[in-house]
């Protein structure tokens, strides 16, 4: 069942952080879930969102809504993988666009997770049933590589560098407009978008540091072929970044014009070089994918035109 939790901070209460206050409105609520509920949106404060440390101020109306867990078996299906690279630890993944990496809502087969169940015998099992073996995932729309662990302590390793920023992560995006500019540095903060719970933004409240460095690769006039960097890895962020410089990811539906004037199925981007250390033998290792084949027709027609 789902479970909603109302309340109206108390003077007695002001002061407390959320987090805190949550575990003792409700014993079920020890202060870890209530963190994770935060950060999931699951709590909101006089209608928006907010953080584990804030302190309530008396009058403040607190709404806690958890939803009931879906008693979900996910199943292995023989789906074809490319894989660049595989040992006892990880695996390196090539993602096709259109497939989600996980199920959720809506998609509970034909997912990246369905094909690692029937490939790989033993998965980490950090995330859960529903995300195993996953350490970061890309949109359903995005092309390229990631990573995948095989067992908890690759995940731990591999989660630890990527929270330090030491993985290295590329990304090729075809986009509207004429980047004038050779190369640049996006240091915006984002978070959810206060006005739909669905995108996110570049806000100053209830964000995270956020930087997209970027190199013009070719231009075409009304389109700029680039090379985009991830400093950091929010969600959505290089695709957030570019509409943010008025230069939206093209065929990106969330971002960017409404008229799609290309013809693609999704945003043009593409994940296309990963490098990090290994988790059992530190060693450095780079892969990269070339570009799905109707992202170099796409690039071979604006240059005919």
């Amino acid at each position: 069942m789902e479970k909603n939790l109302e309340h109206t901070v108390t003077v007695d209460e002001a002061g407390t952080r959320l987090d805190v206050l949550i575990g003792q409105l409700d014993n079920e609520f020890t202060r870890s879930r209530a963190q994770k509920l935060i950060a999931e949106d699951g709590v909101t404060i006089n209608g928006g969102s907010s953080k584990s440390n804030y302190r309530v101020r008396a009058g403040d109306l607190i709404l806690v809504r958890v939803m009931a867990p879906e008693n979900l078996e996910v199943a292995a299906e023989r789906i074809p993988l490319d894989i660049r690279f595989e040992d006892r630890d990880l695996l390196v993944i090539n993602k096709p666009q259109g497939m989600v990496v996980h199920p959720a809502a809506g998609n509970y087969s034909g997912t990246l997770v369905n094909a690692l169940l029937d490939h790989c015998k033993d998965l980490s099992g950090i995330n859960g049933v529903i995300r195993p073996g996953i350490v970061h995932r890309i949109d359903k729309d995005t092309s390229g590589l990631l990573l995948v662990a095989k067992n908890d302590r690759s995940h731990l390793s591999l989660a630890k560098q990527i929270k330090e920023h030491t993985v290295l992560r590329q990304y090729m995006a075809l986009v509207h407009g004429d980047i004038t500019e050779p190369r640049g540095v996006v240091d915006a903060p984002v978070g959810r978008d206060p006005r739909n719970r669905k995108k996110m933004a570049v806000i100053t409240r209830n964000s995270k540091p956020a930087i997209t460095r970027y190199t013009v690769l070719e231009r075409f006039g009304d389109y700029t072929f680039v090379e985009c960097t991830l400093e950091t890895g929010r969600t959505h962020q290089i695709r957030v970044h570019l509409a943010y410089l008025g230069h939206p990811v093209a065929g990106d539906p969330v971002y960017g014009p409404r008229k799609n004037l290309l013809g693609l199925t999704g945003q043009a981007l593409h994940a296309f070089s990963l490098g990090f250390r290994h988790p059992s033998t530190d060693e450095y290792m780079e892969f990269k994918a070339d570009l799905p084949s109707y992202f170099k027709e796409l690039l071979e027609n604006l240059r005919n035109k």
